[in-house]
């Protein structure tokens, strides 16, 4: 995902059903903790647990752009398909650009979770 030491990354949408050693592993790279949804910091990048039944994506979207660093990017981490919470691609494309973000990439983080990176669209 492109985190090193030193990195501010904010996490959101945390619950007890994320994926704990990818966290961990998170953590250990970027060698702190990771920000909370009350940490008002500006972050380097935001992880942002995303079900389906969490609501607007694009709310969800514009809202995790509050604290972030300008250039940084946003890994949304959705439940893979066939599992409970699933957000497919498609939904993922059509909000990403109404948040004023675009997506870069999508990696296969854990067995239960993928990742979408995404990034604010450049203004011409």
């Amino acid at each position: 995902m492109g985190f090193k030491s030193g990195d501010i990354v904010q996490e959101l949408g945390y619950d007890d059903d994320i994926d704990f050693d990818l966290r961990d592993d998170l953590e250990d790279i970027i060698d702190s903790e990771l920000l909370t949804e009350e940490d008002h910091d500006v972050a380097d990048a935001v992880i942002l647990w995303w079900r389906a039944e969490d609501g607007d994506l694009v709310d969800g979207l514009v809202d995790s752009q509050t604290t972030l660093d300008e250039g940084g990017p946003i890994w949304l981490l959705t439940p893979k398909a066939g599992r409970a919470g699933h957000v497919s691609p498609a939904d993922i494309q059509e909000a990403a650009p109404t948040a004023g973000l675009h997506v870069t990439k999508t990696e296969g983080v854990s067995s239960e979770w993928a990742a979408t990176r995404l990034v604010a669209r450049r203004k011409n």
